[in-house]
Formats: C-alpha cells, structure tokens, sequence
C-alpha cells in the first residue's frame, strides 16, 4: 500500500483550503450572531449623541443627572419624519424606527441632487425625508434636535444640533463621526469648545442662518456677538466646514422650512 505523504503540496494545499472554510464558517456565524448586538449598540450610541447635544447627558456620563438611563431619558422624544422641501411631517411614509436618511441621500430616487451654489456643506445629495427629535413637556415644545453634516477638511462631519424652545437659541452641537486632525479640526470634540455653542443664536432679525465662527469675537455687546463662535486654531478648513454645514441645515435647503412651519404653528416659545 502507498503510504501517503503529509508534506507534499497537495496535502498542505487541501489542509489549507479546509481551514479556510472552516474560518469562514465562523467567521460568518458569529456576525450573524453579533449583529443585532452591534445594532443595538449603534441606536444607543445615536440616542446618546442627542442627548448630548441637548444638554441632558454630561460628555462623560452614561446616566442622566438623577441616575436615569440612556433610554429613560431618551423617552422624553419623539421622533418624527419630515419632508425638507415642505417643512411637513410624513410618518407615514417611512418606518422612523429604521429609517436611515443617510443612506436615503445616496439613493437617487430619495433624494435631490443640489447645485454648487446652494451646496455649501459639499453634500452632493440631499434626502427627501429626514428625521427631527421634539422633547416636549407641559408648556409644550422644550427642545428640538436635528441631525448636521457637512464636509471639513479630510471628510464628512456628522453630528447634532439642538434648539431651545425658542427654535432659535442654540443648545448644542456635537459630532459622533469625523476625519478631522487630531489637535487641529480634530477639537471639534472639544468639551470647552462645544460648550461655547450653547445660547449662541442661529436666525438673524430676517429668519436666515447667520452663525459665523470667527478669530476674533465681536464686542460682547454688539448684536453680531450673539451669533459668533471662535474659530478652530489652525484648522480653516474644519471652521468653515462647520460654519456652513449648520447654515445648510438651517436653511432652505434643509430644516428651514420644517422650523419656520414650527414658529407659523406657534410651536416656538420666546
């Protein structure tokens, strides 16, 4: 009987094969199998970034102030379904609870191709349907959050940006995703400079976006102050970016409609 020879290159060829399959096998059972984990880990993570930029969990807490989860207090939202181009609420035409509109922006029948001019967050494409966060309580609307993005330096920046009642004075901005420089663009993750953001005003006296971020404040007294940020230190590109990105959705080309649907409705509290 021939004996059968271990080390030819046959043999380790099939060994090689098999194990590969074998890896395979695992490797695809258990993403199956971590998946709703992972999903369950990114809604968590979306519901904290809201609430941050709301002002209703600390940057590095996970419990509100009174020991409250994420979820507790994630359930003072609603979550509701908006069309850009009309301001108007359209639940019924998308699942909210699983409806991404990033993933709506690169689908062109769900979303609009935007021309140079008005694209000054460089987005290309913008979705039809977004979604908008209300926390509301007995006086009626207590904060609105909508999700930003836009284009620094070295990609996309995507975050929140929430409203006091008013639909007017900034509580927060923050940004769960970005390619910025660490150190330079990269402080838009600053707590201090994030800080700055809160009661800065987002309309001017005619309704249109005015936040500007700037080297050098305006006097603290002066009308154009209450619209001012500082500029990121040595990171122009990323200030713009930022600077433009939150004008879009302010805008008409973006929640612009939808907030001044809001004020028309009497939603907005002064």
């Amino acid at each position: 009987m021939a004996s059968t020879n271990r080390d030819s290159l046959g043999n380790t060829f099939l060994i090689a094969v098999a194990l590969c399959l074998v890896c395979s096998v695992v490797v695809s059972s258990l993403a199956v199998m971590l998946k709703p984990i992972q999903q369950e880990n990114k809604i968590l993570d979306q519901k904290k970034n809201i609430l941050r930029a709301a002002g209703m969990l600390a940057a590095d807490s996970v419990v509100g102030p009174e020991g409250e989860s994420v979820d507790e207090l994630f359930s003072e939202f609603t979550v509701r379904a908006v069309n850009l181009d009309t301001g108007e609420y359209v639940d019924d035409a998308v699942d909210v609870a699983s409806y991404d509109p990033i993933k709506a922006a690169g689908s062109p029948s769900q979303s609009v191709s935007l021309g140079t001019e008005e694209d000054i967050a460089t987005l290309r494409r913008r979705e039809n349907i977004s979604l908008v966060y209300l926390k509301t309580g007995p006086t009626g609307l207590e904060k609105l959050v909508i999700p930003v993005r836009g284009y620094g330096l070295w990609g996309t920046l995507y975050g929140y940006l929430a409203l006091d009642s008013d639909l007017n004075t900034i509580t927060g901005l923050g940004f769960y995703n970005h390619k910025e420089t660490p150190g330079l663009g990269g402080e838009v993750d600053n707590g201090n400079w994030k800080a700055a953001w809160r009661g800065v005003r987002l309309f001017d006296e005619n309704g249109k976006p005015a936040v500007r971020l700037v080297k050098q404040r305006s006097p603290a007294s002066s009308v154009a102050a209450s619209y001012e940020v500082d500029a990121l230190s040595g990171a122009t590109f990323t200030t713009r970016g930022v600077q433009n990105l939150v004008n879009f959705w302010a805008g008409e080309g973006g929640f612009g409609p939808y907030i001044e649907r809001l004020k028309i409705n009497g939603l907005a509290r002064g």
